[in-house]
């Protein structure tokens, strides 16, 4: 293993709770073992990433309900593709190299897993986006 991939691993976090076993399939597999732990040491960036483009859409986030705020979220990611495009590859660069060769495999699929992650972390996450820190 290159001293490159050597230290990403080294960074990830352990999450206990996610599962990894010899009956899941390889997806799962991908997404335990290399995507929640990268979402999460990421999750940082994130929060800042997801501010920023609070600001640069007018601030409108802050006067919605919270309801509306988790659409707000789904919707940046899911139809905003510049952004969720730019989100991907602060994940996709903490790959490996044998994670990214997997990762080509099968990246349609990945590609939902990973977002579909971030978007349950940023909605769990809403309070952190209060008017206050937007400054």
């Amino acid at each position: 293993m290159s001293t490159r991939s050597e230290k990403l691993l080294q960074q990830r976090p352990d999450i206990p709770t996610s599962k990894i076993n010899d009956q899941m399939g390889s997806e799962e597999y991908f997404q335990n073992a290399v995507l929640r732990p990268i979402l999460k040491l990421q999750n940082d960036l994130f929060i800042s990433v997801f501010k920023n483009y609070i600001k640069k859409h007018k601030n409108v986030f802050y006067e919605l309900s919270i309801e509306k705020k988790q659409r707000y979220v789904e919707h940046a990611i899911q139809k905003d593709i510049k952004f969720r495009n730019s989100l991907k590859g602060m994940i996709i660069g903490m790959f490996t190299v044998e994670e990214y060769e997997t990762y080509k495999l099968n990246s349609s699929a990945l590609n939902k897993r990973m977002m579909n992650l971030l978007i349950v972390r940023l909605k769990d996450q809403l309070l952190l986006f209060d008017r206050i820190d937007a400054a």
